[in-house]
């Protein structure tokens, strides 16, 4: 059913050059990489997992998308009630000594637009996010996880998400990330932690289970394009680091933020592709 609501919204898209030029060595061998999704394996127009008022353009779309669910709501009262309850809930989680708070976005949307069954707020939460952040796969994605997966090298995630993004991986990739060759155990998204990058917290997680697995912290590739979100945190914990610079919208620099201005990243990605080579493969 989320494939079928998803592919209704989904046109191409073709990432926006950047001027960041490839730099593909690596300090130690790769026994694992780990991965951001959107941005990064994704093409996310608005850059990121839309959370945030200014990602959000008011449309027609979503004016027959309130019709289609029957929320009876003027938009910009709904809008406003939707960002004051993710404030509200970070507030909450915040309290409990999250650094940053990740809310599941289908109780959010339970309550701002009065629905009383789970599924319709999940199928409606989806229909939202593929019409104010469209989505579609960098270019190679399918055939990188292929090759990846028929090497000795596991594969993760650790990314901001809903629960609707692993069945992006269904719908643009055919099966979802578990069959895909991701390893079950290393993947990690906010959502199911309520916490959010740029926290330690995911990343230590996958630290935990990359220590059991028997692998060195050396010896995982991080891959993301945000420096504070990605770059940062896994160099933190000892992870060495792939930023992603092949799409405009969703490169994040963050040269002006204390922790990324003397952050370099161990290798710089312009294409997915360049990650076998990089991989030994």
């Amino acid at each position: 059913m989320f494939k079928k609501l998803m592919s209704a919204h989904i046109a191409p898209l073709s990432p926006q050059p950047t001027s960041a030029k490839p730099s593909l060595k690596l300090k130690s061998p790769v026994r694992a990489i780990l991965f951001d999704i959107y941005g990064t394996l994704f093409i996310s127009k608005a850059g990121d997992i839309s959370l945030s008022k200014k990602e959000t353009e008011i449309s027609s779309a979503i004016n027959k998308l309130l019709a289609k669910y029957t929320v009876n709501q003027p938009v910009e009262d709904l809008m406003d009630r939707f960002y004051q309850a993710i404030e509200s809930n970070h507030e909450n989680l915040k309290k409990t000594g999250i650094d940053f708070p990740e809310v599941q976005i289908e109780h959010i949307w339970m309550d701002v637009a009065n629905f009383d069954d789970i599924n319709i707020a999940q199928n409606f939460a989806i229909e939202y996010e593929m019409i104010v952040n469209p989505v579609y796969p960098m270019p190679g994605l399918l055939d990188v996880l292929k090759t990846i997966s028929n090497h000795p090298i596991y594969m993760g995630i650790i990314s901001n998400a809903q629960f609707f993004t692993p069945h992006l991986f269904d719908l643009f990739c055919g099966a979802m990330p578990e069959h895909l060759g991701f390893h079950p155990d290393l993947i990690f998204y906010s959502y199911q932690h309520n916490h959010a990058k740029p926290s330690l917290y995911l990343f230590n997680k996958a630290l935990d289970r990359i220590k059991k697995i028997g692998l060195a912290p050396e010896n995982v590739l991080y891959v993301g394009n945000d420096m504070l979100n990605d770059i940062y945190p896994s160099h933190f914990i000892g992870f060495q680091t792939g930023l992603f610079a092949g799409d405009a919208r969703s490169l994040r620099l963050r040269e002006s933020n204390p922790k990324c201005n003397a952050l370099k990243p161990d290798a710089v990605i312009t294409d997915l592709k360049q990650l076998l080579p990089m991989l030994k493969i």
